[in-house]
């Protein structure tokens, strides 16, 4: 992969890594602040908690992502950004454009979701 490209895909992950850590701090600011008075009723408390429990999923789904964009920058540096972990070829850049945390080929990708899917 030529110089050019891999400077694009290193601006894309570090254009959504700052957002998603925008995202996280602007979460424990305001989403994760609730006052008991708010709360009058224990049918609002439930449903606050179902929300926040929401919340948590979805930060911690953020923080799994950050670590995947972490591990593909590092694959920048090192030079073995877009070649696939399984199979060693190169993953396709369209599939890259895409989702650029990728490791996998497409038939690489597609082989361990059967395996999933087969022992699920």
């Amino acid at each position: 992969m030529d110089a050019r490209t891999l400077t694009k895909f290193r601006k894309t992950l570090l254009e959504e890594k700052q957002r998603l850590m925008n995202n996280s701090k602007n979460a424990i600011k305001t989403e994760l602040a609730v006052s008991q008075d708010d709360l009058p009723d224990e049918t609002d408390l439930a449903a606050s908690e179902v929300n926040q429990n929401l919340i948590f999923k979805l930060r911690d789904r953020e923080r799994l992502l950050l670590v995947k964009i972490d591990e593909a920058l590092s694959r920048i540096e090192e030079g073995s950004f877009g070649v696939c972990l399984e199979c060693e070829e190169p993953i396709e850049p369209r599939r890259l454009e895409a989702r650029p945390v990728s490791t996998l080929c497409i038939a690489c990708k597609e082989a361990e979701e059967h395996k999933e899917k087969v022992y699920a």
